[in-house]
């Protein structure tokens, strides 16, 4: 079976549903995406590797990793996602050590944290793709915005359980950007590095 690259082109989250994330791959030599519902702890540890800016004052457990495996020269070589079973994405990880090749099991998400933070390549089987990815795209007149609310919709479609949004979630758009600049060095200080990820996201849009 062929493999495809995949790039990471960042990660959506559901307007109607609280906690309700997915990642969305985009194919290096396509148009399609892969959505994959993951946690809000892996959405965080994802979002900060993706923004340099963000700087957690002590290691999350996926820095942890990477600090271990690089005290024991073990190097994450590359992530496969090779199976997809009821929804659920499985896997691995290539990793080498003393030109040892070794392949370890993995969630998904977990995979794709630590591929950003040793710049591994990440690959899917064709049929994987074939099977769960999606077209994005829209008009020539539609742009970034446009496309973010498609992603969202698809967040909102693969959870089926209705939560209530959080009073913060609703408000950035009415702050300045200095408040939110303040907000986000308060968030990253007491390590609520999920709302840090959200506020991020509304200081990108403004810029």
């Amino acid at each position: 079976m062929s493999l495809v690259r995949l790039n990471i082109k960042g990660i959506s989250y559901s307007q109607t549903q609280n906690g309700a994330y997915a990642l969305i791959l985009s194919e290096v030599e396509g148009e399609r995406k892969l959505p994959i519902v993951i946690g809000a702890f892996e959405a965080q540890s994802i979002a900060i590797a993706l923004e340099k800016e963000i700087k957690p004052p002590r290691p999350l457990t996926h820095d942890l990793f990477k600090n271990f495996a690089d005290r024991f020269e073990i190097v994450v070589k590359q992530v496969i996602i090779h199976k997809l079973v009821d929804g659920v994405f499985y896997s691995s990880l290539i990793c080498e050590r003393d030109k040892i090749e070794e392949i370890i099991d993995a969630r998904t998400s977990d995979a794709i944290a630590l591929a950003l933070r040793f710049q591994a390549p990440i690959f899917t089987y064709k049929n994987i793709l074939d099977k769960a990815g999606i077209y994005l795209k829209g008009d020539a007149s539609k742009e970034a915005e446009e496309e973010q609310k498609k992603e969202n919709i698809i967040v909102d479609e693969l959870f089926s359980k209705e939560v209530e949004i959080k009073p913060d979630q609703q408000n950035y758009k009415k702050l300045s950007l200095n408040e939110l600049n303040n907000m986000l060095d308060q968030a990253v200080k007491n390590e609520d590095y999920e709302k840090a990820a959200r506020i991020r996201d509304e200081i990108s849009k403004r810029k």
